[in-house]
């Protein structure tokens, strides 16, 4: 686990916030004493319930990376009840 300083943290965000995306935890430090720690969000841990349910229906499938070359070309998923636009509206709301 990597130790950061608060003062270098906040100089160095990015490059920190890199290594917590590829697996790494920082431990956060004040005057040399520890207070917090950052540590990589595990797949699928943010999945708001309303995706889940779209996915229990077999209307989407919750990503775990990169989109597939193929995924342009299939056909779009039938939404009668429009929750998947509702689920898009409530997530770009919340500010994701």
């Amino acid at each position: 686990m990597k130790t950061a300083p608060v003062a270098r943290l906040k100089a160095e965000l990015s490059r920190y916030l890199r290594l917590v995306k590829s697996g790494e935890e920082i431990l956060v430090t004040e005057h040399r004493v520890p207070v917090a720690r950052l540590v990589p969000i595990e797949p699928g841990e943010l999945v708001d319930e309303d995706l889940r349910e779209l996915e229990r229906r077999g209307l989407l499938r919750i990503g775990t990376g990169a989109l597939p070359k193929e995924f342009w070309k299939q056909r779009r998923a039938r939404d009668p009840r429009g929750l998947l636009r509702k689920t898009l509206i409530k997530e770009r709301e919340s500010g994701w």
